[in-house]
């Protein structure tokens, strides 16, 4: 591998589990997270047939948001801190930094403990999808994966990441 090819993941891709590089980056459970909440916050159709409709299993925007920003701490600091580690670049990093302050900014506004109806009828929501919307594209095909593909359960995503469903 020459200089100018050298990238993250030293040559060749990893394994995968339901879709998602496992140990790709080195803290690939974080990075499984904000994947997940920006999956979810980036698809009106999950929004519709899922968080207004009340199906189970998925949480809600404020499981999302937890999510996006639980151990990472995102709502402190800039995603760029995690380059290398959750983020493999700066282009990832801003686009989830745009997504975690259109995101925050809503809840903030409305109260995390609001109904999804809230978040979605909040004139600033369709702004906060297309920034999630970006993020998520962007780090699902670095990791090889299909952005069009269907959210993950919580149950799924505990199940990748050897963690606990939260919010299911």
């Amino acid at each position: 591998m020459q200089g100018s090819e050298k990238s993250s993941r030293r040559g060749r891709r990893s394994t995968t589990m339901d879709g998602m590089p496992h140990n790709d980056m080195p803290w690939w459970r974080w990075r499984s997270n904000v994947r997940s909440a920006l999956h979810m916050l980036s698809d009106p159709g999950f929004h519709q047939e899922t968080w207004l409709a009340g199906r189970p299993g998925y949480g809600d925007v404020t499981d999302a948001v937890y999510r996006l920003v639980e151990d990472t701490w995102l709502d402190n600091w800039s995603a760029e801190k995690y380059v290398g580690t959750i983020f493999r670049d700066t282009q990832e990093a801003a686009l989830v930094d745009a997504t975690v302050l259109r995101v925050l900014r809503i809840m903030h506004q409305v109260g995390a403990d609001s109904p999804v109806t809230a978040y979605v009828e909040h004139p600033a929501w369709p702004e906060a999808v297309r920034a999630a919307r970006e993020a998520h594209v962007r780090l699902a095909r670095a990791d090889g994966d299909d952005p069009d593909a269907p959210p993950l359960s919580l149950e799924a995503l505990a199940q990748v990441t050897g963690g606990a469903a939260v919010g299911a």
